[in-house]
């Protein structure tokens, strides 16, 4: 509440006609309560998850088909895949379900996320919740697509070529399926980088100027960042992984110059 002095008065009188700002930030959260708000977004991710993959898994078979199809071509004449262990086919669509689950669930999972970190933002931050929500689904969505139609078959293309007449390629389907989901996710999260400047952009934590002037530094950490998120150490896979993100980064500029927060002049 705001006080007015009044000539001739010795005490200060509340102004009638003040109107309290809205604190920017929510009441601080005790340690616990943080932890009781986790468990809380934790649960109904899993809850989410879970619903993912109860409903992927009527479409298992279309998923597998949809999966494993696109690769089983690019394997070399009279290639195929096999399965060692009499439930790795089992569970190859046990887990195939729960990665389209994933998919399936990625909106709610990523509104929990918004939920757990809204209360550290400010009031004009907290209106980014939809726009984070579809940026990050759709990229997201975009990685996982990029790396199952183009990434993952031309790896996979690449490394059948090495067949001979005294070597067959024949992978356990498990072994394809580990890589296949590792490259997918690992686009899934890089793909991410947009939504981050976009954000950073808005709040005024980066510029296009900024981005462009350290553009030598992001070069070595997306090649950094190539090398590890890569499933394997070859450098086949760690190219096609930094290929994209020095794209991406690219992207963020224009991104951060569009919507950057312009500052007054």
């Amino acid at each position: 509440m705001a006080l007015v002095k009044f000539p001739g008065a010795s005490v200060a009188a509340p102004d009638p006609d003040y109107e309290p700002e809205e604190d920017d930030r929510t009441a601080k959260m005790s340690f616990l309560e943080h932890l009781d708000e986790l468990r809380t977004r934790l649960i109904i991710s899993a809850v989410s998850l879970s619903a993912g993959f109860v409903i992927c898994l009527f479409f298992a078979g279309h998923i597998q088909a949809f999966i494993m199809r696109p690769l089983y071509a690019t394997l070399p004449p009279g290639g195929r895949f096999i399965y060692t262990q009499p439930t790795e086919a089992f569970m190859l669509q046990l887990k195939m379900a729960a990665l389209a689950g994933l998919f399936l669930a990625a909106p709610v999972i990523l509104w929990q996320l918004w939920k757990f970190i809204a209360p550290g933002l400010y009031a004009h931050e907290k209106k980014f919740a939809i726009p984070f929500v579809v940026f990050s689904t759709f990229f997201f969505v975009a990685g996982g697509l990029f790396s199952h139609y183009l990434a993952f078959p031309w790896a996979w293309r690449f490394f059948a070529s090495y067949a001979t007449d005294y070597m067959t390629f024949m992978p356990t389907i498990s072994a394809t399926f580990s890589i296949y989901v590792k490259m997918l996710l690992a686009f899934g999260a890089v793909f991410q980088m947009p939504t981050l400047v976009f954000f950073l952009a808005r709040v005024g934590a980066v510029t296009a100027r900024m981005l462009i002037r350290n553009t030598k530094y992001a070069v070595l950490i997306i090649f950094i960042l190539g090398a590890v998120l890569s499933p394997g150490g070859d450098v086949v896979s760690q190219a096609l992984m930094a290929g994209p993100m020095l794209g991406l980064y690219a992207l963020s500029i224009v991104i951060a110059w569009v919507f950057g927060k312009r500052r007054p002049a």
